[in-house]
């Protein structure tokens, strides 16, 4: 870990409303996974972003408008988040959407090949496109045409821009994890 755990009782005044705002939505958003440790310091991408809590703030907005506008079902969601965490190998990433998946009854077949990278073959039609649309924007480059149209004609226009905005989030949130090497806590 690159960046100390900034426990509550040493948050600068910019830091501490940023905290109790991360704390708020973590608390109604993210509980499925360990995200602090015993003395209240926030773990995960949200201790980067509290060092720096001007850029922070902005990143954890961005997180909570896509958490708030959802359109897609959770499964996809999930899969597509799965996708970007396996392609960028962000340990924690995984760590977390695996414990939120799990909780939301996803098999361990699939999830084992999720975070190996590879395409699960109990997809359904909405999660088969939701994989290969994150799988095609994680390898970068333009989005094909054809898997472009596909995804507006299953989750609308709406639904295909939420799930460019995820990977784009997602892909953010990876490289936070990875930047400052963040460490995975254990396993309960």
């Amino acid at each position: 870990m690159r960046l100390p755990l900034i426990p509550p009782g040493e948050l600068t005044p910019e830091q501490k409303p940023l905290y109790d705002s991360m704390r708020k939505g973590i608390a109604s958003n993210f509980n499925a996974f360990k995200v602090e440790r015993e003395d209240g310091a926030l773990m995960g991408p949200w201790n980067p972003w509290l060092h720096e809590p001007q850029i922070g703030k902005a990143i954890w907005d961005l997180t909570l408008a896509m958490t708030a506008n959802a359109v897609l079902p959770d499964n996809v969601r999930q899969i597509a988040i799965l996708v970007v965490g396996a392609r960028y190998d962000a340990a924690y990433e995984i760590y977390a959407h695996v414990a939120v998946a799990e909780k939301e009854g996803m098999s361990a077949e699939r999830l084992a090949a999720l975070v190996a990278d590879q395409k699960p073959t109990d997809l359904n039609q909405q999660e088969n496109i939701a994989f290969d649309f994150s799988y095609a924007l994680c390898r970068g480059g333009t989005l094909p045409e054809p898997l472009y149209r596909l995804a507006v004609d299953t989750f609308g226009q709406h639904g295909t821009n939420e799930l460019i905005y995820l990977v784009g989030l997602y892909a953010l949130v990876s490289t936070t994890l990875n930047g400052f090497n963040v460490p995975v806590p254990e396993r309960e």
